[in-house]
């Protein structure tokens, strides 16, 4: 089946699966501009995007929820995530921030500890800009950073990797700031939940069993489940429950698929398990949750 979300490199451009050691700037007019300040929703395969937003507000679509937002703030968007944007029109600017992450990798070992941070405080990606002066030094980091990338200077890309190192310790300090009722964990990424991230990606569609993926990371299911919870206050299984639930989300909201077919989509033996299984993790059925957004 095709993907209900449109899969881009930067906005409009095809997927580029050879992307590496990308960073990306543009202020936020050049593109919304173009297109009525409306993006419809999307996703990067392995683009992370920062968005910087300076003056206006609008909403974000980000997977099933619509956030809105007003400037000064941040929204911080992980790889894979569905999301798009209504900006206040002729209002609205900022600099968007694109990078895949093997760029944090080039510039050291324990260099990408910034980024990390920024992916579990993407959690919740909007991140309100409440002091100043450190809002100031972000922009002109961003200034600095368009500086390095239109004028292509030797050493310009040593230079990027250095800019994009301090724009994200910079969110991610105000985001951490936001963030210390405990609800978001600051540690750094672990390798292990990474590990079984990426095969739940690959997988989720077929693959619901704990056992399939602890055999894959040559872990017992205990150890795996163990070692999840420790890391991540939730269980291998909860992982995996929400990996299903949020393609059933998206594609409730952003495809008018009948239902029975997002069920056997997802590899549910009929509908009736599938309502189930939406029911017992939302509350609500897969019927009510579509007719709630409109659909």
């Amino acid at each position: 089946m095709a993907h209900a979300l449109p899969l881009f490199h930067l906005y409009g451009d095809p997927p580029d699966d050879q992307a590496f050691d990308f960073i990306h700037i543009e202020p936020l007019v050049s593109r919304s501009s173009l297109l009525q300040w409306n993006i419809p929703a999307h996703r990067h395969r392995d683009l992370f995007q920062i968005f910087l937003i300076e003056c206006g507000g609008g909403e974000m679509t980000y997977e099933a929820s619509v956030l809105p937002f007003e400037a000064p703030c941040a929204l911080l968007i992980p790889p894979t995530t569905a999301h798009g944007f209504r900006w206040r029109e002729n209002v609205t600017d900022g600099w968007v921030v694109s990078f895949t992450e093997d760029v944090a990798q080039a510039l050291g070992e324990r260099s990408n500890a910034a980024l990390a941070r920024l992916k579990a405080l993407a959690e919740t990606p909007v991140v309100p800009l409440a002091d100043e002066a450190a809002t100031r030094r972000i922009v002109a980091l961003c200034t600095e950073l368009y500086e390095e990338h239109f004028l292509a200077r030797e050493g310009y890309r040593l230079a990027m990797r250095g800019l994009l190192a301090l724009i994200a310790i910079g969110v991610a300090r105000l985001a951490a700031s936001r963030a210390r009722t405990g609800s978001v964990t600051l540690a750094p990424a672990d390798a292990t939940v990474d590990g079984l991230r990426k095969l739940v990606e690959e997988h989720f569609r077929k693959e619901r069993l704990l056992d399939f993926y602890a055999e894959k990371l040559a872990m017992t299911a205990d150890r795996l489940n163990d070692h999840v919870k420790r890391a991540t206050g939730v269980t291998a299984g909860h992982l995996i429950r929400q990996r299903v639930l949020t393609e059933a989300k998206r594609q409730l909201v952003f495809t008018s698929q009948p239902i029975h077919e997002i069920a056997y989509d997802l590899a549910f033996s009929d509908p009736s398990h599938f309502a189930r299984f939406f029911r017992k993790q939302t509350g609500t059925t897969p019927h009510e949750f579509r007719a709630g957004r409109g659909g």
